[in-house]
């Protein structure tokens, strides 16, 4: 079956080239057993190509499950997976089958893999390797023979090295990677995915469906779509329902999109805009932070140094005058210290000190832990907007979710 088909017959739109290699590796690993890890970010739409490969599979006619593993508890998955045994737990009254019994012959999707407790890994992990389980509870092996396809938002790989996700589950997972681009990478795809919407909202609501003019477009594919086409059907959603005309504006069309040009601290750029194509995520605030203040710590020493050498060397050119002058002129040394050179022959340059000995110095080793600069930050902005943590966050350039959790992070009382 050729790509276009493919994306006919499961309703996919989009001419990305990515979006297309992407249905090509599917369609062509469908007809096989081999596990299939689907990377991507949030809402690029990864369970449908769980979909596809199981529909182009010859497992087609047996039973097809998706089941998110950050939504079931901890306590809980192992049996929900595997099954348990009446009277293995608080609550176990009945036997239970595990979607991996029910499922023999089929094929099931565990969205959200990086969300799995290390202990239902080790017994996935015999799963996938030999085709055997055990009910929770029970002592006798079963075997089943179900297809595996994976995904995740998160970068795998460094979780094994942080040790939130094992190694060789990973490799046995990965058999074939298959990566979503987000809707950033497939900005030509951006004004058909939202016509497509528009359309089909217009037919359920009965109205007639919103077109944009060509600023509105340019508004439409410039912005960032961190939500991706899941954000994308909600903001079509919304315009279909409140815009005024069906003509939208691209002014119009602003006052649905989320302001997202307060971040003020500097990102630290890759070589492509998708951190699972670069293999890790992008470097969250505080290594932003740390980049920052490695910098600022750079200059000051260095200005520490150039002044101690004007201290030690007093008799040097009339150039480290000027230096001195500038500092003045920027307020970071007082003006006691500056003497005016006559000019003439080279003279000494005078530097006066409230302290007659001018040749004991002392450095100050200020502190460089992160965790203490980020948290002084914190309070600072707090402060500055009276507590309120949604202006706070936009000051710092965060979430205000990621705010809430470095205030119980660091124990700050506002």
């Amino acid at each position: 079956m050729d790509i276009q088909s493919i994306k006919n017959r499961f309703n996919i739109i989009g001419n990305s080239p990515a979006l297309s290699f992407a249905l090509q590796v599917a369609a062509q690993v469908s007809n096989t057993d081999l596990t299939v890890l689907i990377t991507g970010e949030s809402g690029v739409g990864k369970e449908a190509f769980s979909v596809i490969i199981h529909a182009l599979s010859a497992r087609k006619h047996n039973p097809f499950i998706a089941v998110n593993c950050g939504a079931i508890p901890e306590g809980t998955i192992d049996s929900e997976l595997f099954g348990h045994e009446k009277g293995s737990f608080t609550g176990a009254v009945d036997a239970r089958k595990g979607y991996f019994e029910t499922v023999n012959g089929g094929t099931i999707f565990l969205d959200e893999i990086g969300e799995m407790p290390l202990g239902t890994q080790a017994r996935l992990l015999r799963v996938l390797e030999t085709g055997e389980f055990i009910r929770v509870g029970s002592s006798k092996v079963q075997k089943t023979d179900v297809r595996v396809i994976a995904a995740t938002n998160k970068d795998l790989l460094t979780f094994t090295q942080n040790g939130k996700f094992r190694e060789d589950l990973y490799y046995r997972l990965s058999t074939v990677p298959i990566r979503v681009p987000s809707l950033r990478d497939r900005p030509e795809d951006i004004p058909l995915l939202f016509r497509r919407f528009s359309v089909d909202f217009a037919e359920r609501y009965k109205t007639t469906p919103v077109q944009l003019d060509d600023e509105a477009k340019d508004v439409l594919i410039n912005y960032p779509w961190p939500g991706n086409v899941r954000e994308l059907k909600n903001i079509a959603e919304q315009i279909s329902v409140l815009a005024s005309d069906k003509l939208v504006s691209s002014n119009e069309l602003k006052r649905f999109l989320p302001n997202r040009d307060m971040n003020r601290l500097p990102v630290l750029a890759h070589a492509t805009g998708n951190p699972v194509a670069n293999g890790h995520e992008f470097a969250n605030e505080r290594e932003i932070l740390y980049k920052l203040f490695f910098d600022m710590k750079k200059d000051v020493t260095e200005l520490k140094k150039m002044f101690v050498d004007i201290l030690q060397n007093p008799g040097t050119s009339v150039q480290n005058q000027s230096v001195l002058n500038e500092l003045k002129s920027k307020e970071l040394l007082p003006a006691a210290y500056v003497q005016p050179v006559v000019q003439g022959p080279a003279q000494p340059v005078m530097i006066h000190h409230d302290n007659d000995d001018i040749h004991h110095h002392e450095e100050i080793d200020e502190s460089l832990n992160i965790m203490d600069k980020e948290k002084e930050l914190i309070e600072k902005a707090l402060k500055k907007h009276k507590g309120k943590r949604k202006d706070a966050a936009l000051d710092l350039g965060i979430s205000e979710r990621t705010l809430y959790r470095k205030l119980k992070e660091y124990d700050i009382k506002e």
